[in-house]
């Protein structure tokens, strides 16, 4: 029997504005019904670190979809990864040398592997002051003057929609942390 394994799941859209409204401790709860262990949310926006079998990150995330769509009569699109594949994201960020406030620093999470070479178009134009580099699995957005003003994470959630989900490089550094096996 393989030991279990530690992911990541983020939602799409969770608790922005008015809506898809979950509270934390309902959406830690549905995962342990759902047999997830170990269970841990970070912050309110749909930030999910769990512990289960191997297997894969597709099944896990249909698995969180319909729990949350049957129970919670809620609508939402899960990005999952092994601790392994979101360790991985958060050492290639070839950003890192630009930022000086990890709020302004966003990591957008692809749900596969083709949605990164959709992001090619986008990756060509100049968005100045913005900068944005395209790893396998993610793409890093360095928005210097704040996420509010920039055109940039709009051009990206246009063209990827539901095949995206965007997290500053505080919440990654915490979830980061959290993968960790214990005793590290």
């Amino acid at each position: 029997m393989k030991s279990p394994t530690r992911y990541a799941a983020l939602l799409r859209g969770v608790n922005l504005g008015r809506a898809k409204k979950i509270a934390m401790a309902d959406l830690r709860e549905l995962m342990e019904n759902v047999g997830f262990t170990d269970v841990r949310t970070v912050l309110n926006s749909g930030n999910i670190v769990l512990t289960t079998t191997p297997q894969p990150t597709t099944t896990i995330a249909e698995q969180i979809e319909q729990a949350i769509a049957s129970t919670l009569s809620l609508s939402t699109k899960a990005t999952v990864l092994s601790a392994a594949e979101f360790s991985e994201i958060a050492r290639e960020n070839p950003l890192l040398e630009h930022a000086d406030h990890p709020s302004r620093l966003h990591v957008a999470f692809l749900r596969d592997l083709a949605a990164a070479k959709r992001l090619e178009a986008v990756a060509a134009e100049d968005w100045a002051p913005d900068v944005l580099a395209i790893g396998r699995r993610a793409a890093y957005m360095w928005l210097p003057n704040g996420l509010s003003t920039s055109r940039l994470p709009l051009a990206v959630d246009k063209l990827l929609r539901d095949d995206v989900t965007v997290r500053t490089w505080g919440t990654v550094s915490k979830l980061v942390t959290l993968l960790e096996p214990p005793g590290r």
